[in-house]
């Protein structure tokens, strides 16, 4: 990638200042909490506070959110690089085959990545892809190819689809995407969060309390990060020397079918790890059905920390997405990738965080973000 003299000095001397939380904190006069739900997208701060917050950081370079300053150089505060004049840059299209409600963790990474490339001159334009355009290999009738600088996409998992987007000679940057279990990998730049090591973590710390009877629910050849989830419960338990019963891993795709095989089971394990939080959901509704309890009857974890894991009854062990993080790291994928095409192919993987709450029978929650 070529970075210009100036602004590589830049990005060593951002990094090199080593700003925490406290800092960004310490400078808006506010308390550590307040910053740490800001950057982690927590609920419970208005609007204006989390985008002064943000833009802070900004400014301060702090962690992932200093290369993209570097790169693009933005280091005003939103408000005031609003005002100012800026040419129009071109069209960035979003692809998604579904409509991203707020309970879906690309809504609100969605929105600050529009955002911020608002910012550097881009118009962000959603391209909803059809059960039609999937069977056809056909575009959005929305989509003008002349017009777009690149493409982003959500939720679009048909690998033969993205295959062909693949070719269309546009930037293109896939936000998780199909399973790569037979030893493909798409030729894009790929960005997921870790769905690895807060699964190991949580499966250590439950076996340290005894819990070695284990299952998964939700299909996990649906896309890639289902399919990193299981891959890692499955190791874990291969690490510490545990069969895992094949009839507790339920590869279901509706809730009607989990219903059965659940029903089905003669005893339950001791914890189910689920794909995601509405896996997990599914899965008390199914079982209150059948006349079982969580956690009395058994252990469950979700993924995601969407707004229902801590509405539904009992709230849900889970694990965090920091959505704001993964906007920013879109935002320097993209561009990085605009300016200079024939760099090698990335997959990058950021940061989770595991929140325990009483679908394991923890009573107070704990962990990185509550």
């Amino acid at each position: 990638m070529r970075i210009g003299k100036r602004r590589f000095q830049i990005f060593i001397r951002v990094i090199d200042l080593k700003v925490t939380i406290q800092d960004i904190a310490d400078a808006l006069g506010v308390s550590r909490n307040t910053v740490s739900k800001a950057i982690n997208n927590s609920e419970g701060l208005a609007d204006a506070t989390r985008e002064r917050i943000l833009q802070k950081a900004v400014e301060m370079g702090y962690k992932q959110f200093s290369y993209v300053n570097a790169l693009t150089g933005i280091v005003r505060p939103a408000a005031e690089a609003a005002q100012e004049p800026r040419g129009h840059a071109g069209e960035i299209a979003l692809f998604t085959t579904i409509l991203l409600n707020y309970s879906h963790f690309a809504s609100p990474m969605q929105d600050r990545f529009q955002s911020e490339v608002a910012q550097l001159g881009y118009t962000v334009n959603l391209h909803r892809v059809t059960e039609e355009n999937l069977r056809e290999g056909s575009l959005p009738w929305t989509f003008d190819a002349q017009r777009v600088r690149a493409i982003v996409c959500f939720e679009l998992f048909d690998w033969d689809y993205c295959e062909m987007l693949c070719g269309l000679g546009l930037p293109i940057l896939f936000v998780d995407g199909p399973v790569k279990a037979w030893g493909r990998s798409l030729p894009a730049d790929q960005l997921y969060m870790d769905n690895m090591t807060e699964i190991a973590a949580l499966t250590q710390e439950l076996l340290r309390r005894g819990k070695t009877r284990m299952g998964f629910l939700g299909d996990y050849l649906h896309c890639q990060s289902f399919f990193e989830r299981y891959i890692a419960f499955r190791v874990n338990m291969l690490t510490a020397g545990l069969p895992v019963e094949e009839r507790f891993v339920i590869p279901y795709r509706q809730p009607a079918e989990l219903h059965q095989a659940l029903s089905e089971l003669e005893e339950l394990p001791e914890v189910f790890l689920c794909a995601n939080d509405f896996v997990a959901i599914d899965a008390i509704q199914s079982l209150r059905h059948l006349g079982k309890q969580v956690p009395r009857d058994i252990l469950l974890c979700g993924f995601d920390d969407s707004p229902e894991s801590r509405l539904i009854d009992p709230p849900l062990t889970t694990v965090h997405i920091h959505t704001q993080i993964m906007a920013f790291t879109a935002v320097q994928l993209l561009m990085s990738r605009m300016e200079e095409p024939s760099l090698d192919y990335r997959v990058v993987h950021t940061q989770t965080d595991l929140i325990y709450r009483s679908s394991t029978g923890d009573t107070e929650p704990k962990g990185g973000i509550q």
